[in-house]
């Protein structure tokens, strides 16, 4: 019977166990992520709990009354208003993100407009607070170039039935203006990911381009476009620097409200009141955003 020598690569054996030292380097592994649960911790969890722990704690014990104030009328409407607000932007942030989207599919991925248009989108849907409400004020403000312009060359008053600008009505276009680039941002990998022999299988088997996106293209990208849509409703429904800096005077939405409560002298008795806003924003957000990621999950099936 003979046998094999082992092949030798200097002193090591080939197929033999790995070092203990380089396992014991993946299993430090985990060290690098550190940092960055440090940040979610001291920046995203610890304010959420003591959110949270503001709005049903009084004096040191649990006090479920305070959750009494989201039955107040004028609580409720500010709920309200941040959620048609949030769905109206999102659909239509949504609606021309992926028109853009869909518009970027003919150009070639490393062509100059394509990663122009990248580039503005990673840009703009972080572009907000008080740079972008001057913008707005300065183009379609009470004396902003678009007004007065229309004013003086064709008699149109974009103001006649009162400054809209700085009331809810005037949210609308700066949320859809950092809407669109994060639409392009979230949907434009799953327009990427539809694989061009689907077509041409379509094609070949006699359907047509419009058979193709009724029975395979829109039904496959409807999980991506739900989830943007749910992404994009959280994003806006979350959003204060922007209202804060554009719509200085009252309350309309639930972030405004918050502020209110934190800074105003006359809520007297009810102390609690922006830790109840703030439970009740991360009830919405943490449901529009188990919602999203379900979804997604089920996106992803097909996109990998």
């Amino acid at each position: 019977m003979s046998t094999i020598a082992p092949e030798l690569d200097g002193d090591a054996v080939v197929g033999a166990p790995r070092p203990r030292r380089v396992r014991r380097r993946a299993d430090l592994a985990w060290l690098g992520l550190v940092p960055f649960a440090a940040y979610v911790l001291a920046f995203l969890a610890l304010p959420t709990v003591l959110a949270v722990a503001s709005g049903v704690v009084s004096e040191g014990r649990l006090n479920l009354g305070n959750l009494s104030a989201l039955a107040d009328p004028v609580i409720l409407r500010t709920f309200w208003n941040s959620t048609w607000l949030s769905l109206l932007t999102a659909l239509v942030g949504a609606v021309l993100g992926a028109a853009v989207c869909y518009a970027l599919l003919g150009l070639a991925e490393t062509g100059p407009v394509r990663t122009l248009v990248d580039a503005a989108s990673g840009v703009l849907a972080q572009f907000g607070g008080v740079m972008l409400a001057f913008a707005f004020i300065a183009t379609i403000g009470v004396q902003g170039i678009v007004t007065q312009f229309l004013l003086q060359t064709f008699g149109i008053n974009i103001f006649a039935d009162g400054t809209w600008i700085y009331d809810l009505p005037g949210l609308i276009l700066p949320y859809v203006y950092f809407q669109v680039p994060l639409m392009v941002i979230t949907f434009m990998p799953a327009l990427v990911a539809l694989r061009p022999q689907w077509l041409e299988a379509n094609l070949t088997l006699g359907g047509t381009r419009a058979s193709f996106w009724t029975h395979v293209g829109l039904p496959v990208l409807a999980p991506s476009f739900l989830a943007s849509l749910l992404l994009l409703f959280a994003n806006a429904f979350s959003s204060y620097a922007t209202a804060a800096a554009l719509a200085s005077q009252g309350s309309q939405i639930v972030t405004l409200q918050i502020r209110t409560a934190l800074t105003s002298e006359t809520l007297l008795g009810r102390q609690n009141l922006a830790g109840v806003l703030a439970l009740g924003m991360v009830v919405v957000v943490g449901l529009v955003m188990w919602g999203y990621s379900a979804v997604q999950s089920r996106a992803a099936r097909w996109q990998s």
